[in-house]
């Protein structure tokens, strides 16, 4: 059984809050704030959560960004990138998960896909974005 991923993309002010991750294995690369979803907890909550833990903003969930499945030999997730709005928070940033913390505009975005995790993925949520290419949060469905 693959990995669920989920995590938000944060605009305000025509720039996007990516996060440099401190993982061994993606050390230094950029992303949105994003992770795995914990048992019990609900997409949205789990989005809600990581985003928290990984910028320290509370956000509302606005709509679906993106949905992708990847099914490599090493690598097999499904993931759920949201569009949100900030409620309220600051910056924090937690050294065992996080390196750094900045907002890019969507062109820089678009120049670095070299340093970014998953560039492919990271770079269609943020157009979609950017694009106002937003799907309605209400076609998910949860059922406790």
């Amino acid at each position: 059984m693959g990995k669920i991923i989920v995590g938000g993309v944060i605009k305000k002010d025509n720039k996007y809050l990516l996060v440099q991750e401190a993982q061994e294995k993606c050390r230094g690369k950029w992303n949105i704030p994003a992770g795995h979803l914990d048992p019990n907890e609900t997409i949205f909550d789990g989005a809600k959560r990581e985003i928290f833990e990984e910028s320290g903003f509370n956000v509302d969930i606005t709509g679906i960004a993106s949905i992708s499945n990847r099914v490599l030999p090493d690598d097999e997730f499904l993931g759920i990138i949201f569009s949100t709005e900030i409620i309220d928070g600051e910056i924090s940033i937690n050294p065992n998960e996080i390196l750094d913390i900045k907002w890019f505009t969507y062109d820089e975005i678009l120049n670095m896909k070299d340093q970014l995790r998953s560039d492919d993925l990271l770079i269609e949520a943020v157009s979609n974005v950017e694009n106002n290419k937003i799907a309605d949060k209400d076609f998910i469905i949860i059922i406790k």
